[in-house]
């Protein structure tokens, strides 16, 4: 009795402390500023424009060492 006594106190503690920490959460997601549709729009874009940049670098970069490779092994 008393070791099931214990568990169910354990048990009750836990989620006493989940209960409290999604109650934070939704506090704190309360408090979030966000952003309207035009400024997602142009959050958006500016991260499809930066993807687009850094896969053009990369692609640059590896032709750049596959000739080097090739020009070094013949």
């Amino acid at each position: 009795m008393a070791v099931a006594a214990a568990q169910e106190s354990v048990i009750r503690g836990k989620i006493a402390r989940a209960r409290r920490f999604l109650r934070g959460v939704m506090s704190e997601m309360k408090k979030v500023s966000w952003p309207d549709k035009r400024e997602l729009s142009a959050y958006t874009g500016v991260v499809f424009i930066s993807v687009f940049f850094t896969a053009v670098i990369i692609w640059m970069v590896d032709n750049f060492y596959t000739w080097a490779l090739k020009a070094f092994l013949g």
